[in-house]
């Protein structure tokens, strides 16, 4: 598992510009749906649906357990999250 990383699937180039600096010089890593799977159960994995405001309110299909959070006011939610979790940010 990674542990105390932030796994972004899917995001877009702004969104990732914002996250650089929380996680240094390091590579974000990526995953796929199959490797998502595989930690779904895991209580240190939080799962943050960052799609923009007209694709997830205009979407059927949404991750169960995710937790939604606004990928423009990034600076006022990225606090809430422990270091210690994997977080998983997904918006396709």
């Amino acid at each position: 598992m990674i542990k105390g990383r932030l796994v972004i699937q899917g995001l877009g180039l702004a969104i990732v510009a914002m996250l650089v600096p929380l996680v240094a010089a390091e590579e974000v890593p990526r995953m796929t749906k199959d490797e998502l799977k595989t930690i779904l159960d895991d209580h240190n994995v939080v799962i943050l649906d960052v799609r923009a405001g007209r694709d997830w309110n205009g979407s059927e299909m949404k991750m169960k357990g995710s937790i939604r959070e606004n990928p423009k006011r990034f600076e006022s939610w990225a606090h809430k999250y422990s270091k210690d979790n994997t977080i998983v940010l997904y918006c396709a």
